[in-house]
């Protein structure tokens, strides 16, 4: 054996640092495996939202318990930055989902969320010059923005190397290593290292390596697209996030003077991890421009700066898998289906107490166990809407 931890986190995306940082925190020896370099996974190719929406209440309060780490990086964690640009959210529903927008705002409300549901004079008022006549109902969370993903994950590691964690780059696990019904290790390409509890946090990576230990998981692998356009002459970027439901696009400011985009649809699931990432299709960079459009027909003066595609996994609920599973010590953080970025904070301080104490205590998250796939109760919101990717 190379190297002996108590925990090992295989992966160095957001949520295996978040993880090496709260554990460190508790005092773990911790030792951080990683396939390439940090964030080079998911997390590098994030649109990096920070908000906290959406139709499933444990979801709300994992976003909104991560909250605080993105608004007071530097007292929360204490190294890097984050760069959190505080923008404004805003996501324009279809009109059926009204009644189920209305309670989901009520019981975030609740949760002491600053959110409100508005009409399309209040769209057309935030988003200058944007289309509303198909607009009714809408949702407002004026403190969220987005931040850097890439950043996060790397000040969560430095923080978490300052309190002793060990990171290895370039350091592919191969298998998890068990002696009778316990974990023992991990086999990685550069030779073996020991640990008595290791956490799959392996992304679109997670399923082959839970495969070793005899973990079935419903992940695959996930590509999505995203493209940045130069904003028109005179435009600025003091515009909000916006998650538009109805022309299933998404858009965000980047920076000053470009604008991110993003489908809900057109989505690429399966393959190999291991092949080739591309830039967007040409005809993909179409709809992006013709929906975009629909909604803010001041963009058709835009230009195509650049496009990109990224991976992470997905189950089939598009909610992640949490907890213990298979041998004792082994553990599962995977399958957060594109949406993992915001609720990193507070997952990693979970999976702490679940590891540590043997139950999470600062949010519920045993409703994210494997168990409920083969129990026939994935994840749905209280009062849902429609899956997110398809």
């Amino acid at each position: 054996m190379i190297e002996t931890a108590e925990v090992i986190v295989v992966g160095a995306g957001v949520q295996g640092a978040s993880l090496a940082f709260h554990l460190a925190r508790r005092g773990a020896r911790v030792l951080v495996l990683e396939r390439e370099t940090v964030a080079a996974g998911a997390t590098g190719r994030s649109s990096g939202f920070v908000r906290m929406h959406y139709d499933l209440a444990s979801d709300a309060r994992l976003a909104w318990t991560s909250f605080p780490y993105f608004e007071d990086w530097v007292g929360m964690v204490g190294h890097g930055d984050c760069g959190f640009v505080r923008t404004g959210f805003l996501q324009i529903m279809p009109a059926d989902l009204a009644n189920n927008v209305r309670a989901n705002i009520e019981i975030q409300q609740g949760m002491g969320i600053d959110t409100a549901m508005l009409t399309a004079a209040d769209v057309a008022r935030l988003v200058p010059g944007a289309v509303v006549d198909d607009v009714s109902t809408a949702i407002f969370e004026p403190r969220s923005g987005y931040a850097d993903p890439s950043g996060t994950a790397a000040g969560f590691l430095a923080a978490a190397r300052a309190l002793g964690a060990r990171v290895v780059q370039d350091c592919a696990a191969t298998a998890v290593l068990v002696d009778g019904d316990a974990v023992a290790g991990v086999d990685t390409e550069r030779g073996r290292f020991a640990a008595p509890i290791v956490v799959d946090v392996a992304g679109a990576w997670s399923a082959p390596l839970a495969r070793t230990v005899g973990v079935e998981i419903p992940v695959e692998t996930w590509r999505h697209d995203t493209a940045y356009f130069g904003l028109p002459d005179g435009r600025g970027s003091d515009f909000l996030i916006v998650i538009d439901e109805i022309n299933e696009v998404y858009f965000r400011p980047e920076g000053s003077e470009t604008m991110l985009v993003g489908l809900e649809g057109g989505n690429d699931v399966g393959g190999s991890p291991d092949r080739p990432l591309t830039g967007a299709r040409a005809e993909l960079v179409e709809e992006m421009v013709r929906r975009v459009c629909a909604r803010v027909p001041w963009m058709a003066d835009g230009t195509l700066r650049t496009s990109h595609g990224g991976q992470d996994g997905i189950t089939p609920d598009q909610h992640g898998i949490l907890g213990q599973a298979g041998p004792e010590g082994f553990y599962l953080a995977c399958g957060f289906s594109g949406t993992g970025f915001k609720t990193a904070p507070a997952i990693g301080q979970c999976l702490t107490e679940l590891i540590l104490d043997g139950r999470a205590t600062t949010v519920d998250i045993s409703g994210y166990a494997l168990e409920r796939f083969a129990a026939g109760r994935p994840l749905v919101g209280e009062h849902p809407y429609r899956m997110l990717w398809h």
